[in-house]
């Protein structure tokens, strides 16, 4: 390393404005997130942030390439290490500590997992990969969900520092060179600008996580960064202060106009950045006298705020979360009001006492702050392996409490009960009894309740979640007889119960399975923001029913959950809530209409109950027994259950109902016997379903 690049990082004027504009990007982020009505869009305040951390770090790099000549990529780092690993740290372990004491083991072993991957800055795509799952969509949000912002951020980091460098070397000087640091800049600016507006379009819940189409909003800071001060120091105040207030308008605008609807970044994202642009321009000619706006957002208390806003972006989501997912239902005015408190005072601490203490480059010089990474992740590791097992101590799995069983259900004397002739259906019954008496949750669950939501059907090559177009015969592939299965992801769930059917009867099993993709003929919107319509599900839906009418098979089994809450027409529109009840009705006699003339013999298999809540939650919360956890089915999923009863009684379709192999006198448990029957609100275990291929076989009639 050369001596110029172990020089003290260059000073930039301080600017208080900014610390106002952090100020107002914190306060809507968390104004958003408590539910303040009037500001539903204030999740831009994450793209103001973005913009604000491209202008101040390029600014940075940009003095010190005028100062050596060159980029110091260790001091760089050292840098950012300083600034955001010990409050990150502290957080994040603090969070897993709280999840540990007031959430339930299986949120623990979740958010061990979050940790894992927030500490490598690699949250993003955890959380992306998470959101698109279709399985995982039930799942609360984690307490370390806002960490995906700091991983976009660093990834941004991890190549731009390196880019300016090799820019500089290209050019073959020692000072800045402008116009080719300005060309690259617009050109990778525009690129991520168009990538973010294409994907989201194509793939929002992907896109809204994404470095790639986040990266113009920190390039555009890097940009405004490049230019601003020759630009803004020709400006009068009078023109610098209407820059700055229709800055300011474009980001109320956004947080106003914009909801959890909105198609978001794309093109919305333009309307915050854009503003948040303008503000940083407006205040960069380095004037004596500045207008009345940008005077505004440098008060003392915009300054405290925005001093403590990073901090406050940390605290405020595990708190509201945590608390919330305490508490099991929303906050309220006054609960929410003493988390924000809360919060405060958090943030307070943890700048005075480790953000302004770590930040110092005397007490830890280059060498040292580039040690704070491993030590970072050390110390997140030790508290995930803590984490870890104590999760699996406080979920019970490590006691010795006994299953339920025909002679043992939590009553002193089982033969007072008379349970049915069916062993399925008596364990049921059982199972229900148990939970009403409070029995304890038995200790050794099948399959494990820690890791019950990956529990999830095989579907080989054939996985039509990705727009496969493959044949895969199953069950008996070499057998004369066929049974297709059509519909969503609840007719996926009941393929071990078909492949053993399909094995031991010689039956070839096909799954025309997609999830989100409701059998009822009638077009539905994406489960995204904005609903839009989702023609990849009519198209899989006519091809799969093309393939029924080409194999001709002795069985159909219709299954499925209800459609998404929003349908089209045949002419595009959306239908009116009023309608969407008589639309699927009609999809579902449309389908087994066409089904009489394809098949030799359809049956339709009512969808299951469903839970309002998750059952693996409820069975490793503190203090919960069997009783804690039996639900009523939910009302919504009986309607929709009914809707298609209803379509096959009108075309004459015979109806398997399972309701009884799941629930007892209205009321299902979360533990049958030793096994868990769902993994998550409303699809079965691989095992439960498995276990039901007997029951199945002599309800449809098979031999």
């Amino acid at each position: 390393m050369s001596e110029a690049s172990t020089r003290p990082a260059p000073t930039l004027r301080h600017r208080d404005d900014i610390q106002g504009l952090r100020a107002i990007a914190v306060l809507t982020v968390i104004a958003s997130h408590a539910s303040v009505p009037f500001l539903p869009g204030g999740f831009v305040g994450v793209d103001v942030f973005f913009v604000i951390s491209g202008f101040l770090i390029s600014q940075l790099l940009y003095r010190e390439v005028e100062r050596s000549g060159r980029v110091s990529i260790a001091g760089f780092y050292a840098r950012r290490a300083r600034r955001i690993l010990p409050a990150a740290t502290l957080v994040t372990v603090a969070t897993i500590v709280a999840s540990a004491i007031w959430l339930s083991a299986i949120d623990l072993v979740e958010v061990v997992k979050d940790a894992l991957w927030a500490v490598f800055f690699a949250a993003n795509i955890h959380f992306a990969a998470v959101g698109t799952d279709y399985f995982a969509a039930e799942e609360p949000p984690s307490p370390l969900q806002h960490y995906w912002s700091l991983s976009v951020e660093e990834q941004f980091y991890l190549v731009w520092p390196a880019l300016l460098l090799v820019l500089v070397l290209l050019a073959r000087r020692r000072a800045l060179p402008t116009r080719l640091v300005l060309g690259v800049l617009v050109v990778v600016t525009a690129a991520s600008f168009v990538w973010s507006v294409v994907s989201t379009a194509s793939d929002p819940l992907a896109a809204y996580f994404s470095t790639p189409a986040r990266a113009f909003e920190l390039g555009l800071g890097a940009l405004v960064a490049l230019v601003a001060s020759r630009v803004a120091a020709g400006w009068s105040r009078a023109v610098r202060g209407l820059v700055c207030s229709a800055g300011l308008l474009l980001i109320l605008l956004a947080c106003v106009a914009y909801d959890d609807q909105t198609a978001f970044p794309g093109w919305a994202a333009a309307v915050p950045v854009v503003g948040s642009a303008l503000v940083l321009l407006a205040g960069a000619g380095g004037q004596a006298e500045q207008p009345l706006p940008v005077r505004a957002l440098g008060v003392l208390p915009m300054r405290t705020v925005g001093d403590w806003s990073y901090s406050l972006y940390l605290w405020h989501w595990p708190v509201l979360i945590i608390a919330e997912r305490k508490l099991g239902h929303g906050l309220g005015f006054w609960r929410t009001l003493l988390c924000v408190a809360v919060v405060f005072v958090l943030s307070a601490v943890t700048y005075r006492f480790v953000e302004q203490p770590f930040r110092s480059p005397r007490r830890f010089p280059t060498r040292r702050a580039l040690a704070l990474y491993p030590a970072a992740v050390a110390v997140v590791a030790a508290g995930a392996v803590g984490g870890h097992y104590y999760s699996e101590y406080a979920s019970g799995a490590l006691g010795d409490n006994p299953p339920i069983s025909l002679t043992n259900f939590g009553v002193k004397d089982p033969s007072k009960f008379k349970l049915d002739k069916d062993k399925t259906v008596a364990l049921v019954q059982a199972s229900v009894i148990a939970a009403r008496h409070h029995m304890a949750i038995p200790s050794d669950l099948e399959p494990d309740v820690l890791t019950v939501r990956d529990d999830e059907p095989d579907v080989g090559e054939c996985n039509y979640e990705k727009d496969s177009r493959e044949l895969c015969p199953r069950g008996d592939p070499g057998a004369d007889r066929t049974i297709v299965v059509f519909g969503n992801s609840h007719a996926r769930m009941w393929i071990p119960a078909f492949d053993q059917i399909g094995a031991e009867l010689g039956y070839r099993t096909y799954y025309f399975v997609k999830p989100n993709c409701s059998a009822t003929l009638v077009s539905v919107g994406e489960l995204v923001p904005g609903s839009p319509l989702w023609p990849e599900c009519d198209a899989f839906r006519a091809w799969a029913l093309d393939q029924v009418a080409a194999l001709d098979p002795d069985l159909v089994v219709v299954t499925s959950s209800g459609p998404n809450p929003v349908l089209y027409d045949d002419d595009g529109n959306r239908i009116p809530k009023d309608g969407i009840d008589a639309a699927a009705r009609e999809g579902y006699v449309d389908l087994f209409t066409r089904l009489s003339t394809t098949a030799q013999r359809t049956v339709l298999l009512r969808d299951v109950p469903k839970s309002e809540n998750l059952p693996d939650e409820c069975l490793t919360k503190k203090g919960n027994d069997l009783g804690d956890c039996l639900f009523t089915p939910l009302p919504a999923s009986v309607v929709d259950a009914n809707l298609s009863v209803e379509a096959a009684d009108e075309t004459g379709t015979e109806v398997v109902d399972p309701t009884k192999w799941l629930c007892w006198d209205d009321a299902c448990p979360t533990v049958i016997g030793d096994v868990l029957p769902y993994r998550d609100r409303g699809h079965l275990t691989t095992v439960y379903a498995a276990s039901l291929a007997d029951e199945l076989t002599r309800a449809l009639g098979l031999s």
